[in-house]
Formats: C-alpha cells, sequence, structure tokens
C-alpha cells in the first residue's frame, strides 16, 4: 500500500533531475553551514526553503501541460501587475524598492517573470506557429521588454538581466532570424550610451571596477578582490571544509547568498568547482534532452527557455564571483540561501518534469 502511494505520488517526476537536483541541494546546505559560520538556524530556515520549493515542484510537475499553456497569458498580465505594484506601494530595503508586503510574508515579483515572460512568449509562438512572421517576433520583443523595463526601474539590473535572458532565449528558439537577431543587437549597442546614462552611479560604478577593482579596493571592487582572493587561494584541492580564511575571518561579503560561489571554491579548490560544474552541466543537459522531445511547440519553448534560464544563473554568479562580470546581485541556483529564488527555479524544475511526463504519455 506504502509503495503504491509512492508510485502515484512520484510518477509525474523526473527522476535524472530530481537525483542532480538533490545533490546540488545537499551540497548548497554543506556549503551555506560553513559560509554562516556553523549557525544551525540558517540551515533550519533554508530547509524550510528547501521544503516549500520542493512542494511547489511537485505541484508543477502534475499539472498537465494543457493547462501551463492556458495559465501562461493570466500569469503574465498578473506579473505585470504586481511589478506596477511595486512601483506604486512596494517595500524599500536597502534602496531598492523590490518587495511587496503581504501581511503574513513578503514577495518579490520580478522572479515571478523569470518563469512568466518564457511561459508567455511560448504560448504566444505557439498560438502563431504555422503563421510565423517578423511581426510576431517584433511583438514578442515587446513583451520581454515591458517587464524589462519594470525590473529596471526598481532598481534590479540583476533580475532585469535574467529576464531580458529568458525572453530572448525562447525568440532565438522560436527561430528568430538571423538578420533580425543582427538587428536588435546593433539596436542594443545604439542604445548603450542612454543606458549607460539610465543607470544608478553606483551601478555604473560596478562596471567600471570590473575593469580594474583596485581602484575602488575598499568600496565598489572590494567585492570582486575578496571573492578572487578566495578562489586563488583555494588552489586545486582546498583548504577544506570548515577551513576557508576568507570567509571564516569574516573578509568576504554576501558569503551565504550571491558569494556562496567563492566559500565552495576556497574550500573544495579547482577540482571542487570542476564538480559542481559538471553537476550544473548534467542538470541542463538534461533540460534541453527534455526540450529536444517535448510533444509540441509550447512544451519545446518552454523546456528551453527555463533551461536556459537556468544556464545564464549559473554562468552570471560564476562570472560575477570569478571577476569576469559585474556584481549585479545574481545567486547561485540552488546552492546559495534564499528562498524566493530557490522556490522560483524549482518551479521551473517542475515544469521541466511535466514537460517530460506529458511526452512518455503522447508516446503510450
Amino acid at each position: 500500500m506504502i509503495n503504491l502511494l509512492f508510485a502515484r505520488l512520484g510518477r509525474h517526476l523526473d527522476l535524472q533531475l530530481l537525483g542532480i537536483v538533490s545533490i546540488l541541494l545537499v551540497i548548497g546546505l554543506i556549503t551555506l553551514f560553513s559560509a554562516s559560520g556553523g549557525s544551525t538556524e540558517r540551515i533550519f530556515a533554508q530547509l524550510g526553503n528547501i521544503a516549500v520549493a520542493l512542494t511547489i515542484m511537485w505541484i508543477a510537475a502534475n499539472v498537465p501541460l494543457n493547462y501551463l499553456s492556458s495559465v501562461a497569458l493570466p500569469l503574465y498580465l498578473a506579473g505585470l501587475l504586481l511589478l506596477v505594484a511595486v512601483d506604486l506601494v512596494g517595500l524599500e530595503v536597502n534602496g531598492a524598492q523590490r518587495w511587496l508586503n503581504l501581511g503574513f510574508t513578503r514577495i518579490q515579483p520580478s522572479e515571478l517573470m523569470k518563469i512568466g515572460v518564457p511561459m508567455m512568449l511560448a504560448w504566444y509562438f505557439d498560438r502563431y506557429e504555422s503563421v510565423l512572421r517578423i511581426r510576431n517576433f517584433v511583438i514578442a520583443t515587446i513583451l520581454v521588454v515591458i517587464p524589462v523595463i519594470l525590473v529596471a526601474n526598481q532598481p534590479d539590473l540583476g533580475t532585469a538581466l535574467l529576464v531580458a535572458a529568458a525572453g530572448f532565449c525562447v525568440l532565438f528558439l522560436a527561430g528568430m532570424s538571423l538578420k533580425l537577431l543582427v538587428g536588435t543587437a546593433l539596436v542594443g549597442a545604439a542604445s548603450l550610451p542612454f543606458l549607460w546614462s539610465s543607470l544608478r552611479e553606483y551601478q555604473q560604478q560596478r562596471v567600471l571596477t570590473l575593469l580594474d577593482p583596485m581602484q575602488d579596493p575598499l568600496g565598489a571592487g572590494y567585492h570582486t578582490i575578496q571573492s578572487t582572493i578566495a578562489m586563488g587561494s583555494g588552489g586545486l584541492f582546498g583548504k577544506g571544509w570548515l577551513n576557508g580564511t576568507q570567509s571564516r575571518l569574516e573578509f568576504l561579503p554576501e558569503r551565504s547568498t550571491d558569494f556562496i560561489f567563492a566559500v565552495f571554491g576556497e574550500e573544495f579548490g579547482l577540482l571542487g568547482n570542476l564538480v559542481l560544474i559538471v553537476l550544473f552541466m548534467l542538470l541542463i543537459g538534461r533540460g534541453l534532452i527534455i526540450a529536444a522531445d517535448a510533444p509540441t511547440m509550447f512544451a519545446r519553448l518552454l523546456a528551453g527557455g527555463v533551461t536556459l534560464t537556468f544556464f545564464t544563473y549559473v554562468t552570471v554568479n560564476m562570472g560575477m564571483v570569478g571577476g569576469l562580470l559585474p556584481v549585479v546581485g545574481v545567486p547561485l541556483p540552488l546552492i546559495s540561501y534564499g528562498g524566493t529564488s530557490l522556490v522560483t527555479l524549482m518551479f521551473g524544475i517542475g515544469l521541466l518534469m511535466s514537460i517530460c511526463t506529458n511526452r512518455r504519455l503522447v508516446r503510450t
């Protein structure tokens, strides 16, 4: 009876994805324990976040594919309304207005758009699959730009870039022509002076500091300098778990969230980093396989968009910690401490599982 119950509960789960995700979550808890100075309170809080995220993943995995398509437009519109609400009555934290206070909890609507945008575009392209024209790609681009502007205005440049990346990944997968891609890139390049002037002073400083962190070693360059010191001091095999000096002596900022990869690199070294990268590659590869085998255009674009968004998360965080990209406040998926981002990512994993399950059902 118990075996039958577990079989029914797990029939919509992809065991390969679940296995990789579980390993990454365990690695995250191990690293978080060290990064937080052995704080059991932080560990239990993250365990609560993981429990909620796994529940959301399971629910998403059990949602039929046709229902996912039907909620794409309402989810996108709800996300836009919440972003407008943030601009009007949002809660300001550390100089940024990104949160809505619901009384019993706080939510960050911009996180919703990381899934809402690719889901909306997948629904839109699926609807016009047989008659796709350049105008459809132009409209789709506008659907991406609107939430990106709203998120960037909070200001939250990191999330805005991730939402934009999620959208343009779907545009690429939908078959956006090379001419249109080049044209969009040229328009983006031409608008760089305007975009630069629209950035806040601290955001401009982060970009300039990327070129020379030592020009402001105790200010904008501090994060980059300390993270690269931590990564480099780990060497080939690392200093060992709980033995990282940069994190234990509190030189490394945001060590439980955005810069937790530096903690991992210092303690487990280059070999540990390679193992972590391989795990992420396996997860992304599995997602792309699910996308390639998806039964409909909506499922294919959604799976591909979610997977490439995950890839962007990993690339931006590791590039930021390694001093290759500006500091934009992007957590390392499944490793960094936090609830909102983890729930969003696990929701995306659940969508991949739902698409995989529907593929199997269609074939049988």
